[in-house]
């Protein structure tokens, strides 16, 4: 079964995919898979409140846009903006993606 998950490149989507295999037929072990995870997957960062909203200017988009393609609240994207709350787990992720790739990385 393929995973499909964020890379840092096409390289090593390309090697992180031949891991995947060798570990679903059951050739290399679940350890071994963990450390082709770290070093191919995109490493989740602490994101501020200045960056989040940085991160929305950069793409010209309303908070309620952004909050549609992160798949949350506009109210949630508010408080990040100001510091109530902090993104954590799947939110996080997404945002250092767009960070990263650009709001089309999740589009």
């Amino acid at each position: 079964m393929s995973r499909r998950k964020p890379h840092r490149s096409e390289a090593l989507a390309a090697i992180h995919e031949t891991a995947s295999d060798l570990h679903d037929a059951g050739v290399m072990g679940k350890r071994t898979m963990r450390k082709f995870d770290v070093l191919c997957l995109t490493p989740v960062q602490p994101l501020s409140p200045e960056e989040i909203r940085s991160l929305r200017a950069r793409e010209r988009v309303s908070q309620a846009v952004f909050a549609r393609h992160l798949n949350v609240t506009t109210g949630l994207v508010s408080q990040w903006e100001r510091g109530e709350r902090t993104p954590v787990g799947p939110s996080l992720k997404l945002l250092t993606l767009v960070r990263e790739k650009g709001l089309e990385a999740i589009a």
